[in-house]
């Protein structure tokens, strides 16, 4: 019988002949599709088998068991060891044999794992919510930073929080969520030269194969993932974990499915607020007292003072079901959180046009919405935040609307919040994240005749109700 090391070489070997029969097929026909026999599948499925039983009977076999209800194929066009995605109701997991079978068992495992702490953190959708503003390479390396924390026997090329600062020249803390991780690595990735910048965009998306690892493609299978709502993938998640508990866990492990299934994986809008603010770029002036930041060198150049007061606009959707007491209490988590930063705020009510716009202190400040209901349209907002050079714009609404917003945001962070009533966002390209606002109880101003009970008697019991 083959010994595991032995298995790993035979098939390293038939997968160098796959891929070198790929390649002379292509000189000599366009389009060539990378064929894989079924044996070497039989046999390739059946390591991943071992490694997984290795896993069950490791102290977390919570991976092991979680693996063992996914779907496994194997593709040659990933730049990574593993990758997952979301499909048919099933988390599938991929395998690239050229990669995957230049490491040790321990590697493996880790590999396995790494995805699986992936799905836990909500990445697969949360990536998605910051596409528009971070750059692929930043969102890769935040999201691995995590989840690499948690395991060892890593790769010799993963991402990890020492490595990343080392490479960078930064000082990034442990143990700190992906959302800070995200942003100071874009800051560093932003002062590197173009050249180095352009080898994103340079690389070709379209290999069928792929031999290395390559940070910017690793997580390139996600967008394949069905496009579902967040509550039901949360769902699929929950039923996946349930069925791999099988018994006790690390410390580490039972805390990260604990936060996936009390706060749903993800933060509570207002708490995001409280980050995005710490985030939320000022406006500046200029000043002969400090030198230019990027042009030292450059005399000419003045520096920029920062006058810290944010231009912070809400947008309010008065089209939709959004009640009056889910606004006011959103305005009044607002107000608390931006009430330690010098701040302007500008409520902008919106249907199909403008409707109003006024500046609120405090929640006396508010007015009463009014009672014109056109159609929704999001453009007229984006448009006014635009021209006002705005550092941040919150979106009340109930997510009906637009399909895609006729204006780009220009420089701005944007936090959608939608209703309690709402299902989700109909604009397919957010700009921003999007958050739920916690459900409140909406007081109505009079009693409704089917409040009492239909055919029943007063509260006297003497005089039906007619």
């Amino acid at each position: 019988m083959k010994t595991f090391d032995q298995q790993v070489k035979e098939l390293y070997e038939q997968a160098n002949i796959i891929i070198q029969g790929f390649f002379e097929a292509e000189m000599d026909e366009a389009d060539v599709q990378v064929h894989i026999p079924e044996n070497f599948k039989k046999e390739f499925f059946s390591l991943v088998d071992k490694v997984n039983l290795s896993l069950m009977e490791d102290k977390d076999n919570f991976y092991g068991y979680f693996l063992f209800q996914m779907m496994k194929e194997i593709r040659f066009d990933m730049s990574s060891p593993t990758g997952v995605n979301f499909k048919n109701a099933k988390y599938t997991i991929y395998f690239n044999p050229i990669i995957f079978l230049t490491l040790n068992i321990k590697q493996m495992e880790s590999t396995i794992k790494h995805e699986v702490l992936h799905i836990l953190s909500r990445h697969l959708i949360r990536a998605k919510d910051f596409k528009c503003r971070y750059s692929t390479i930043a969102i890769n390396t935040a999201m691995d930073i995590v989840v690499n924390r948690y395991l060892d026997y890593l790769p010799p090329y993963a991402s990890t929080l020492e490595r990343v600062n080392n490479h960078y020249n930064l000082q990034l803390q442990p143990y700190e969520p992906f959302e800070y991780y995200v942003e100071k690595l874009q800051v560093a990735i932003d002062l590197l030269d173009e050249n180095e910048d352009s080898q994103e965009d340079d690389r070709d998306k379209e290999e069928q194969v792929e031999q290395d690892f390559i940070p910017e493609k690793t997580h390139d299978i996600w967008e394949e993932s069905q496009n579902i709502d967040e509550k039901t993938m949360q769902e699929f998640t929950e039923n996946f974990i349930n069925n791999a508990q099988k018994g006790s866990n690390s410390a580490y492990l039972d805390s990260i499915i604990a936060t996936f299934k009390n706060n749903k994986g993800e933060l509570p809008w207002h708490i995001y607020l409280k980050r995005l603010m710490g985030y939320v770029e000022s406006n500046k002036k200029k000043t002969i007292t400090r030198r230019n930041r990027r042009q030292p060198e450059r005399l000419d150049l003045r520096g920029e003072l920062r006058d810290h007061k944010a231009k912070i606009i809400v947008g309010l959707d008065i089209s939709g079901s959004i009640s009056d007491e889910e606004f006011k209490q959103g305005i009044r988590e607002v107000l608390t959180i931006v009430k330690n930063y010098k701040h302007e705020i500008t409520i902008v009510e919106c249907d199909d046009e403008i409707r109003r716009i006024y500046p609120v202190k405090s929640i006396k400040d508010m007015k009463d919405r009014p009672n014109i209901r056109g159609g929704t349209k999001f453009t007229p907002v984006f448009e006014y935040a635009n021209n006002k050079k705005a550092n941040l714009l919150i979106y009340f609404t109930d997510g009906k609307g637009e399909e895609r917003l006729k204006v780009t945001p220009k420089g701005y962070k944007i936090l959608w919040v939608i209703s309690g009533n709402g299902d989700g966002l109909s604009v397919k390209e957010s700009y921003g994240v999007v958050k739920k606002l916690k459900h409140v109880e909406i007081k109505r101003d009079s009693l409704e005749l089917k409040d009492v009970i239909i055919d029943g008697y007063s509260m006297n019991n003497q005089e039906r109700i007619r």
